[in-house]
């Protein structure tokens, strides 16, 4: 099974290699879907200047290349090649895919380490909209590139230390532990900040007693990481209810939060110093990464411990990178954060570089995450301006969704699950299916809409082609075919079903989850098309027929439903 495009590829450039010579195979064959036939290679357009030929003749020369092909090459207009392949051709490919387990999806060779760092909430603060982007985007990478066939890390990079601290830990004191868990548990931890920090502001007493908190906690002091840890489990309870919700793969096992690194950070100081790459600034310890200057044309510096002797960010992500590329043997760092720390992480990328920490051989990239808007453009925020609760979100979600469906005249139970379902996917959808990078509006009406390139529209051709199978009374997973392509609606379905595995592994390459949701959004078009057009179970079709609809119908169901739960997306039963 593989992608026609890639087949078309390869056969071109044998093509341009015995036509003009082995140095020109390496020749991008420029091939496009065509209106005009399947596909169309340009190639000749950009060669006849290299070549000093007319395009036209480069392309017939090309074309005279390609008598054993499953198909028709014809040179059109100025020196296009128009090519269209055999439907046989497309059918058996389709056929080879159906009884593949994996329906087209290679294993990437060789496989790679991937640490994936995503989500990472504050534990001082309520998770909110910001957070579901990169939960989201973190969660559908690891899953896809796991298929195929990588070792991925995830790794929660929890912002659970730091001075703050010792203001919670003492509102825990002054509350008590169990209405503090209370609190906590309850996603109330936006409201038990703002009583620690109002304490904090307008009780010197109060802030006194943080103060020597937080030396207590950087100490090691066990009373103190007792109180702490009490926090950190409440607080780690009340994520995993939204972990839980949304269906992604993070767990305990995987938080590597701040305080993690803690130990780190002296030596890591300490060891950039002593190489010479760190330097004391205005009585800071800083870094200057090579390139990056200020508004004022000055060194830009990435500060990695403070003229008071504090630590920060920076602090934390260096010895971040140590750890993932020494003993976590990572081939490939993976960012999952907004895209408003761009510039810091090009600076810790460069001098982790710069310390040696970062070889040529690992990989770090910041996979930008553009800002969630409201409908009027702005950031989305609730009425009164605070950010708005994930919890609340995930619940409106569901609450929608199960006014969308409280017709169907299913049970509470089946309804209830179809409801969460329909809304944990339209808002994951939703999100996926817009380049990670760019600013989208979050738009209820939008997203659990059931037409368009939406979860639900996804959802429910996954219950319609169910449908059919179940009207039958035929399990999906034992038909075979064989496939046949009489009806255009057939042929271009098989077709494009083809180019599964290779949109899958760019995604995973590129770090893109929006081009499996659009590829999907096309196949689900396209089936559409077909189940108007060609009919399965309708009394009069033939057993051939019959067999061959039945089994792009199960080639068609897997290939959704594998790539909406390499998205991370549910997909319920019914609809």
């Amino acid at each position: 099974m593989t992608d026609p495009q890639l087949v078309l590829t390869e056969r071109v450039q044998q093509a341009l290699a015995n036509a003009f010579g082995a140095e020109y195979a390496d020749a991008d064959p420029l091939i496009r879907p065509s209106q005009f036939a399947d596909f169309q290679a340009n190639v000749a357009m950009s060669l006849g200047k290299r070549l000093r030929r007319a395009p036209r003749e480069v392309a017939e020369a090309i074309s005279a290349q390609m008598s054993d092909f499953p198909g028709t090459v014809e040179v059109s207009g100025p020196g296009f090649l128009n090519i269209t392949l055999d439907s046989s051709w497309i059918a058996g490919e389709a056929g080879r895919m159906l009884a593949d387990p994996r329906a087209g999806v290679g294993q990437s060779t060789p496989p790679q380490r991937i640490v994936i760092d995503y989500s990472a909430p504050n534990a001082a603060k309520e998770m909110h909209v910001g957070h579901l982007r990169t939960t989201i985007v973190g969660d559908a990478m690891a899953r896809t590139l796991e298929h195929l066939g990588h070792t991925v890390i995830r790794q929660n990079h929890l912002g659970d230390w730091g001075t703050p601290f010792g203001m919670l830990i003492e509102h825990l004191l002054d509350i008590g532990e169990d209405a503090a868990v209370a609190q906590l548990e309850a996603g109330a931890s936006t409201e038990y900040y703002q009583a620690a920090r109002a304490k904090f502001e307008g009780d010197e007493t109060f802030k006194t007693r943080s103060r020597v908190r937080v030396t207590t906690l950087q100490s090691g002091d066990p009373e103190t990481m007792r109180l702490w840890h009490v926090f950190m489990e409440a607080t780690i309870r009340y994520f995993n209810k939204l972990y839980d919700m949304l269906g992604v793969t993070l767990t305990d096992a995987d938080i590597a939060g701040e305080s993690m690194y803690n130990p780190m950070l002296e030596k890591t100081c300490d060891d950039l110093q002593a190489m010479g790459v760190a330097v004391i600034s205005e009585g800071a310890l800083c870094l200057f990464p090579p390139g990056f200057t200020g508004s004022d044309d000055k060194p830009l510096p990435l500060i990695i411990r403070k003229s008071d002797g504090g630590y920060g960010y920076a602090s934390t992500d260096m010895a971040a990178i140590r750890y993932r590329v020494d003993d976590l043997k990572a081939d490939r760092i993976l960012y999952v954060v907004g895209a408003d720390q761009a510039l810091h992480f090009r600076m810790v990328f460069a001098a982790a570089e710069q310390a040696g920490w970062l070889p040529d051989t690992v990989s770090a990239e910041h996979i930008q995450i553009g800002m969630m808007l409201g409908k009027d453009g702005k950031r989305f925020k609730t009425r009164s301006g605070a950010s708005v609760k994930l919890m609340d979100l995930l619940h409106e979600a569901v609450d929608r969704a199960t006014a969308a469906i409280d017709d169907r005249g299913y049970d509470e139970t089946t309804k209830a699950e179809i409801a969460h379902g329909v809304g944990m996917g339209a808002v994951k959808y939703a999100d996926l299916s817009v380049s990670h990078d760019s600013e989208y509006v979050f738009d209820f009406d939008r997203m659990l809409g059931f037409t368009g390139n939406t979860g639900p529209y996804m959802q429910y051709a996954t219950a319609r082609i169910r449908s059919i199978f179940r009207r039958g009374e035929i399990e999906a997973a034992a038909v075979t075919g064989p496939i046949l392509l009489g009806e255009e609606a057939e042929r271009a379905l098989a077709l494009h079903l083809l180019s599964f595995g290779s949109v899958v592994e760019q995604v995973g390459s590129l770090i893109e989850p929006h081009r499996l949701c659009a590829y999907l959004f096309e196949i689900a078009s396209l089936f559409s098309t077909f189940y108007e057009q060609c009919p399965v179970l309708k009394e009069g079709v033939d057993a051939e027929t019959r067999a061959s609809r039945l089994a792009l119908c199960a080639l068609t169901l897997r290939v959704i439903e594998t790539g909406l739960d390499l998205l991370g997306v549910p997909v319920p039963d019914r609809m």
